[in-house]
């Protein structure tokens, strides 16, 4: 499933393959995985009502159809943000990689950020702690056309994180019968193979393509991926090492 789902994705990149990935993915392990019953455990108090539940489904639902729709009738710069943003938050699972290639193919073609702005900002998202989806927020002040600055990172902030929160309310009042179940605990686990799949086809895709163009780059990965894997080294350390090599190779060039 890890390899299907990562040639999938390379071979038709877009968010309806990772959709569609995460999707396939599922019904395998509903079909394929068996699951040992849950572990006993106190029971989730949850002050949520099943109505609430489906009420907050339905706003997910809803700004999912709508936005798009908002996006194309009216030439509204932050809307079109709000829509890329939204959007990338609602399909993606798995962690804050998998929203890179999506990011990407939404704001490096279309002008609104450039390959070079939108790399380097992913690397010093990753010498910060937090989730990668904080990313957004670089991405909102430096995207042009836009709201740009504080503004334009709020909203694409907000976007990004909305729909993770209205589908936890949403699950939350049937939290423990879900956990209960065996089809979707399975259906869970075929969908964790297929995002690691997605995982390694966005390290190669935009980050290896983008950035190791040859023997010497490769090596400073190398070192790079020992320095935190081996010697333990900070991630802020490794990113500002990295960094300082990759200004002395050019300069010396």
């Amino acid at each position: 499933m890890m390899a299907a789902a990562t040639a999938a994705v390379l071979l038709a990149p877009s968010a309806a393959t990772q959709l569609g990935v995460i999707v396939v993915g599922a019904l395998a392990g509903l079909l394929l995985v068996r699951v040992s019953d849950p572990e006993a455990g106190m029971a989730l108090a949850v002050p949520i009502r099943r109505r609430a539940g489906l009420v907050w489904l339905a706003v997910f639902a809803g700004l999912l159809a709508a936005l798009p729709v908002g996006a194309a009738a009216w030439p509204s710069a932050s809307l079109h943000l709000a829509d890329t943003f939204y959007r990338v938050g609602s399909l993606v699972f798995g962690g804050g990689h998998v929203v890179l290639p999506m990011l990407q193919a939404e704001l490096v073609p279309s002008g609104w950020v450039g390959d070079d702005v939108f790399l380097g900002g992913y690397g010093a998202a990753q010498a910060m702690p937090g989730p990668l989806f904080t990313f957004a927020a670089f991405l909102g002040t430096v995207a042009r056309p836009g709201p740009g600055g504080w503004p334009g990172g709020a909203l694409c902030l907000v976007a990004v994180f909305l729909p993770s929160f209205l589908l936890v309310f949403a699950a939350l009042p049937f939290w423990a019968r879900l956990r209960a179940s065996r089809r979707v605990r399975g259906a869970l686990a075929g969908v964790n193979a297929a995002v690691v799949g997605l995982l390694l086809a966005a390290l190669y895709d935009p980050i290896w393509t983008s950035t190791v163009a040859g023997p010497v780059d490769f090596s400073l990965a190398l070192v790079a991926v020992l320095a935190l894997a081996v010697w333990r080294l900070p991630p802020w350390l490794v990113v500002l090492l990295s960094g300082v090599a990759g200004w002395l190779r050019v300069a010396l060039t």
